[in-house]
């Protein structure tokens, strides 16, 4: 059994969860979101709560996308009453970022400026050295902080690039000179 899959998603006063046909809508302060259903799931809400279930409950592939689908309804609510956010941090000399309109404007160590085009619904502020990328779409919000990341992936020498404020980055030793004995 899906131990997700099984759980009541407690839905908000401000939010608004309709089920239309095998499409799920969700309404809340932020904003809206919809996800079509797989043929095997089913959603019904009662009494202010959502349920989740599917056709066969020893089916291993079912009881998969039964988790999978609770997860995926319960980001929605958070993300009209929450919203979710992802922030990158830029290191170099000379490295910024300039949010111009629907443009993230990148100068990374390229001969050039990179300009990377923001999706809809997603917002992005800078502030001296970080990116803080929000949204009501976790989906979106980590695939488009992910796409800045690989802009310039931050290398293991001296750090520079860009990488998620919580990221460990693994330094390496550069060249060391070599020992008197080896000189012979």
């Amino acid at each position: 059994m899906s131990r997700v899959g099984k759980k009541i998603l407690p839905i908000p006063k401000e939010v608004d969860v309709r089920i239309e046909g095998s499409e799920v809508k969700v309404k809340g302060p932020k904003g809206q979101l919809s996800l079509v259903l797989h043929p095997h799931v089913s959603a019904a809400v009662a009494d202010g709560n959502l349920t989740v279930d599917v056709k066969d409950h020893e089916n291993v592939k079912d009881r998969a996308l039964w988790g999978l689908f609770r997860r995926l309804i319960g980001n929605m609510v958070t993300g009209v009453t929450k919203g979710f956010s992802k922030q990158l941090e830029i290191n170099g000399v000379g490295f910024r970022a300039a949010a111009a309109g629907k443009n993230l404007k990148l100068e990374v160590g390229f001969s050039h400026d990179v300009n990377f085009a923001i999706p809809e619904g997603i917002n992005v502020v800078v502030e001296k050295n970080l990116i803080t990328v929000t949204g009501i779409d976790r989906q979106l919000v980590g695939e488009t902080a992910a796409q800045i990341r690989r802009i310039k992936k931050p290398e293991p020498y001296k750090g520079k690039g860009i990488k998620y404020v919580d990221e460990v980055i693994k330094r390496k030793a550069g060249k060391s000179a070599k020992t008197g004995s080896a000189a012979k």
